[in-house]
C-alpha cells in the first residue's frame, strides 16, 4: 500500500524515524509542556488520550462522523502536522490522504502506524464485493493486499496499539514514562474486560444467525475474533467510494434471502440510502453502527470502549 514505506517499527521506531523519508526524529523530551500529538481518527485519538492523559495535547484530523476513505485535509491540518511531535495513524492503507499530507507539512514529527505488529487480514471475496481473481484467500506473506485496515474492531488489537503508544510517548518524554506505563496498564485491563464482555454478549446469538452484511468490508477482525461470518457488502471494493452495479445489488439481495440474514449494518460515516433500499427489498432490518468514527461528545459512543459496547448491544439485539 502507499503508506507502507512510512511505517515505523518497534522497538527501535524512534531511532528509525531519524532516517525516515521526509522527517527526522524529534529532539529531546519537551520538558514540562505537553507533547503535541496528532491522531488521524477520533478512535486513535481516544486511545492516545487514555495513555497520555494530561501529559499530551491531542489533535484529531478527522472530525467526528467523517469517512476516512474520503477525507481531504485542510491547510489547517497541514499546519497541525507541521507542529506536531508525533503523528499516530492506523496505517494498513486506511489513511490514503496521509502520505501527501506529511510531504506538504514537513516538520519534525515522528510518524507511527499502529497496525504495525498486528497480523493483517486480506479483504475476503463475499457477496456484493468485487475483487480480482486470487484476492482474499491467502493469509500468508505472499498476499500483496489490499489489507483490511479496521483492526480496532478486535479489542485485542487495540491492546497492541497501547504498547506502541506507551513506548512512543515514553521515548519522546522519558520523564513521564511511569505515568504512561500506569495509564497503559490500567487501560489494557479495561480492554481485556471489554473482550470478555463481548464474548458473553455474543453467546446470546444463535450460531446460525451470526451473519454480517455491511455497507463495505469492515468487520473482518471482529468476525474472526467472535465467531461471525461476513456474507455480503453493499459497496464493492475496499473503500466507501465505489458504487455497486445493479447486478451486484441483485446478487447481494439474493444472498440475503437465501441465507436468512436478519439485519444489515451500516456505519455512521456512510450515507445509508443504498443499504436502506436493500433492506426494504429484502425485508431486512437496517442497523446503524459506529465503525470509523466515535459518536458525538456526550453520546454513548464517545469513547472507544463505549463505541464497542454500543455496537455489540445493537448487533446482539438485531441478530439474537
Amino acid at each position: 500500500m502507499a503508506l507502507r514505506g512510512w511505517r515505523v517499527f518497534l522497538p527501535v521506531m524512534v531511532w528509525l524515524a531519524a532516517c525516515a523519508p521526509g522527517g527526522r526524529a524529534p529532539s529531546a523530551a519537551p520538558g514540562a509542556r505537553p507533547l503535541a500529538v496528532v491522531a488521524t481518527t477520533s478512535i486513535v485519538g481516544d486511545v492516545v488520550r487514555q495513555i497520555g492523559g494530561e501529559e499530551v495535547q491531542v489533535t484529531v484530523l478527522l472530525p467526528v462522523g467523517a469517512d476516512p476513505h474520503a477525507f481531504e485535509p485542510s491547510p489547517q491540518d497541514v499546519a497541525r502536522v507541521a507542529e506536531a511531535d508525533v503523528i499516530f495513524a492506523v496505517g494498513a492503507g486506511l489513511e490514503v490522504f496521509l502520505e501527501p499530507l506529511l510531504k506538504n507539512a514537513g516538520g519534525k514529527a515522528l510518524h507511527v502506524e499502529l497496525a504495525e505488529g498486528i497480523p493483517l487480514r486480506p479483504f475476503e471475496a463475499i457477496a456484493g464485493s468485487h475483487q480480482e481473481e486470487g484476492e482474499g484467500s491467502d493469509h500468508g506473506h505472499a498476499h500483496e493486499g489490499p489489507w483490511d485496515p479496521h483492526v480496532w474492531l478486535d479489542p485485542l488489537n487495540v491492546i497492541t496499539w497501547t504498547h506502541t503508544i506507551e513506548a512512543t510517548l515514553s521515548r519522546l518524554d522519558p520523564a513521564r514514562s511511569d505515568r504512561y506505563r500506569r495509564n497503559a496498564e490500567a487501560y489494557r485491563a479495561q480492554l481485556r474486560e471489554l473482550d470478555a464482555w463481548i464474548r458473553e454478549q455474543v453467546a446470546q446469538i444463535p450460531p446460525e444467525n451470526r451473519k454480517l452484511v455491511t455497507e463495505h468490508q469492515v468487520f473482518g477482525y471482529f468476525a474472526h475474533r467472535y465467531g461471525f461470518e461476513q456474507v455480503g457488502t453493499i459497496l464493492p471494493g475496499v473503500t466507501t467510494t465505489a458504487q455497486p452495479s445493479p447486478q451486484e445489488l441483485a446478487a447481494l439481495e439474493e444472498a440475503i434471502r437465501a441465507l436468512g440474514v436478519k439485519a444489515i449494518f451500516v456505519s455512521s460515516t456512510v450515507d445509508p440510502i443504498l443499504a436502506r433500499r436493500v433492506a426494504e427489498d429484502t425485508g431486512t432490518r437496517l442497523v446503524r453502527l459506529y465503525v470509523d468514527s466515535l459518536g458525538e461528545p456526550g453520546s454513548e459512543a464517545d469513547s472507544y470502549i463505549g463505541m464497542m459496547r454500543t455496537n455489540v448491544r445493537r448487533i446482539v439485539e438485531a441478530l439474537r
